[in-house]
């Protein structure tokens, strides 16, 4: 089997959305939700982005945190850690009956899409990684299919679902998030769960396009250590 992407460690773990909040409403033809402080521009786990969910029918762009929160307990004390924010959703995991997804895949009411117009992902030997930047060709401004849950520990919070890359792919990542094509958005938000899987594959590669920078992958804000379950 061809060697694993040199970053697979990293799962995707920074978007970004280079246009303004108008652009974005009006081309999910949403309304804009003006009750926050967050820009468009890079998205680290843990840190605030935005989704386009529906609420009563109308679809509303929100800014949300990235990361569901999840819980654990430090081994040596027994005392709560912080929470990490798990950013990427396994499509294989989203009907375990005993995984942290189901819940919200299946109740349309939770499903939402993710604007971005490009993802990075970490490449080269490590402590040298740098930054790639991966775009859709045919989609300047894409959607990433997500989920989004209430929380107590940081309001609402989102996920974006990935599922294993193309092989042309495979020398950055062996992940990739589900990209939906413009007429599928509806489906996603609101399909039933059996049809809502079909739509989580690949995205044709000849329809991406792969800028490699030198950019220091480690120039990232800190941010919590992001998982994907």
């Amino acid at each position: 089997m061809e060697s694993r992407a040199t970053g697979a460690g990293k799962m995707c773990n920074l978007v970004t959305l280079k246009t303004s909040i108008e652009e974005v409403a009006q081309a999910f033809f949403a309304l804009a939700d003006r009750n926050t402080n967050a820009a468009p521009g890079d998205v680290y786990p843990g840190y605030q982005g935005f989704v386009v969910r529906e609420d009563d029918g109308q679809r509303k762009l929100q800014a949300m945190t990235w990361g569901f929160p999840r819980q654990s307990l430090n081994k040596k004390t027994g005392r709560p850690n912080k929470p990490n924010p798990v950013n990427n959703a396994r499509e294989d995991k989203l009907m375990s009956a005993h995984g942290m997804w189901k819940r919200w895949f299946t109740d349309t009411t939770y499903r939402c899409l993710i604007p971005f117009t490009a993802f990075a992902e970490a490449e080269g030997e490590p402590g040298r990684m740098t930054k790639t930047w991966i775009n859709v060709a045919d989609q300047p401004l894409a959607a990433w299919a997500g989920l989004w849950r209430p929380s107590n520990e940081w309001g609402h919070s989102y996920t974006g679902v990935m599922v294993d890359a193309t092989k042309e792919l495979w020398h950055i990542h062996d992940r990739m998030p589900v990209i939906l094509n413009a007429e599928d958005h509806d489906r996603w938000l609101h399909a039933p769960a059996a049809e809502a899987l079909t739509l989580l594959r690949q995205y044709p590669a000849d329809r991406l396009s792969v800028e490699q920078t030198g950019e220091p992958w480690s120039s990232r804000r800190a941010a919590d250590t992001p998982l994907l379950l």
